[in-house]
């Protein structure tokens, strides 16, 4: 069955801005840590958490966090996620979760677009649906149940198929993390979660996610030949974001 994306941010630092602006104050203030958190706690750290961005002083920025679950994505854009090694991931087992009772799965638009194409995709997919039922049940008559079985069968799964999973990243690979994957040349589906998930921190720490995106955003294009040639456009998108 066809599913879709669906992006929730579970949780984050408590006050993220203001517990990035007391990490960078205690590298120069004297101040025990009591009266730096009072002085942070009462006082607006906008101003001075935009001074730390424009500085470039980022290592503050690692010490707030966010916590997302993602379902309806494609084990093709998790096996692209995971390439971010600087974050936490659990991912839905396919060796712990059978998918005798049907697996979902991604159909990209350039393939719905076409009813032909989308047909046989869908065709494909229930094919592939008997071969894991077929390769479960064989197994099974041999006496390699539960695991075992599922470990084996899952060979037959194409890349469409659906997965689950929990990302959490600090502040500052988010920022990495939405300057690769929201650009244009980023694949379809993982530029997708990438906007669903910025436009979920950017209520939550809006200093430090104001010109979050595509590297095109807060400066020229950084893909150099390979651009897309719209930044003005994705300017004025990210700006409604």
């Amino acid at each position: 069955m066809e599913t879709n994306l669906k992006v929730i941010l579970l949780a984050h630092t408590p006050n993220p801005e203001a517990t990035i602006a007391m990490a960078a104050k205690l590298c120069y203030s004297p101040s025990d840590i009591e009266s730096l958190k009072q002085k942070t706690a009462t006082k607006d750290q906008k101003g001075f958490v935009e001074k730390l961005m424009n500085m470039g002083h980022m290592s503050p920025i690692e010490h707030a966090s966010f916590t997302f679950a993602v379902e309806g994505i494609s084990r093709a854009c998790s096996h692209q996620l995971v390439r971010h090694r600087l974050a936490s991931y659990s991912q839905q087992s396919q060796r712990y979760v059978s998918e005798e009772g049907g697996f979902d799965y991604v159909i990209p638009q350039t393939i719905k677009g076409d009813p032909e194409l989308e047909k046989y995709f869908i065709e494909f997919m229930g094919k592939a649906q008997k071969a894991y039922n077929h390769v479960v049940k064989r197994l099974n008559k041999k006496g390699i149940k539960g695991e075992a079985a599922n470990q084996d069968a899952r060979f037959v799964l194409p890349n469409a198929a659906e997965t689950k999973i929990m990302i959490t990243m600090n502040a500052r690979e988010l920022l990495h993390f939405f300057r690769q994957r929201c650009c244009n040349r980023a694949q379809w589906e993982i530029r997708a979660m990438a906007i669903e998930m910025l436009k979920a921190v950017k209520g939550i720490a809006p200093t430090v996610f104001a010109v979050s995106g595509p590297g095109c955003l807060a400066g020229p294009c950084p893909e150099g030949a390979y651009t897309c040639g719209k930044a003005v456009e994705v300017r004025e998108r990210f700006k409604k974001l």
